[in-house]
């Protein structure tokens, strides 16, 4: 018997950034991501005859890479009462330099496939739960479209939420690739060490007033809301890491040079917004019509850059 899942990524529009339980990846704050089509993760669990094993893009990995996959499975497993040996193989269609979070699709697609293996018929609901145990983002990649999670208090009541599977605003994202290395802090640390800004607090306070401004945007179908809104968000976040005691950044000269191009862009009547999550690479919010401009400007000022562009994906299928 083996069983498939397909999630795929998402980007937060509304930054999860700092955690209340590490452990359980309970967040301090609710968030808000939209999914997206162009990048994805297959997942596939058989049984094995001997032990468990991990394979990614068909290479079997090593043993820092396996152990958090294992370890969840086997989660997963002494919740529900199984205890079979297994092989678990995923294929990642996330560029790894894109600045996007694979390990949301790679979770919320292991969770589905889990749920299928098993036959359990979770919710989507329960489903969003699991996922969040591997990785907090993959929450939201149960869901399509806009999705919520909110923080809850516990294991029970953190989850995400559909806020819209099938939006209908003229929303594309640009990933553009400006640095390929790996990043010095990772995000656990930074998270961490962002809670020691002395605007934390602060942050913390406007979550609930900023998650509510972006859902009134998406309901009234209000692009430049949302847009304002996401920007203001990503520096909010970075500006925490920037105050921090000790401070850092994720932030290199070219992302400065791709924030700048941006602001240079609305000025000139091009409206697109940027956002930026633990990395040095930004995303582009703007509409249908000025994607080519703003991929031949960037492609212009920025030598053998990358841009890929998304629009709205589904939620967690079924391969097999």
């Amino acid at each position: 018997m083996k069983a498939t899942a397909r999630a795929h990524t998402n980007i937060a529009l509304i930054k999860y950034w700092g955690k209340a339980d590490a452990k359980l990846r309970l967040p301090l704050m609710s968030s808000l991501s939209m999914t997206l089509d162009k990048f994805y993760t297959d997942t596939s669990i058989e049984k094995s005859s001997e032990n468990t094993e991990f394979y990614l893009n068909n290479q079997k990995q090593d043993t820092e890479s396996t152990n958090r996959v294992i370890n969840y499975v086997r989660r997963l497993q002494n919740e529900f009462g199984f205890s079979d040996k297994l092989i678990i193989k995923s294929t990642n269609h996330v560029p790894t330099a894109a600045g996007l979070a694979s390990s949301s699709s790679a979770f919320a697609a292991l969770a589905g496939a889990f749920n299928k293996f098993y036959d359990l018929n979770l919710s989507d609901r329960e489903l969003s739960r699991l996922a969040r145990i591997g990785s907090g983002s993959a929450s939201r990649s149960i869901f399509g479209g806009f999705a919520v999670w909110q923080k809850g208090h516990d294991d029970l009541s953190s989850f995400a939420y559909s806020l819209d599977e099938n939006p209908q605003m003229d929303l594309s994202l640009l990933a553009v690739e400006l640095n390929c290395q790996k990043k010095k802090v990772s995000s656990t640390l930074g998270m961490k060490q962002a809670q020691t800004s002395p605007f934390f607090d602060t942050w913390i306070n406007r979550n609930d007033y900023e998650l509510e401004e972006m859902i009134t945007a998406i309901k009234s179908n209000d692009f430049t809301k949302l847009g304002e809104l996401a920007e203001l968000n990503a520096s909010e976040m970075h500006a925490l890491n920037f105050t921090a005691q000790p401070g850092f950044t994720y932030f290199e000269p070219d992302t400065i040079k791709a924030i700048k191009l941006v602001q240079d862009l609305r000025q000139k009547g091009i409206e697109c917004y940027y956002t930026i999550d633990a990395g040095p690479n930004i995303k582009i919010l703007t509409q249908l019509r000025n994607i080519k401009d703003i991929e031949k400007i960037f492609e212009s000022e920025f030598n053998n850059v990358k841009i890929i562009k998304a629009s709205f994906g589904p939620g967690l299928s079924y391969l097999d």
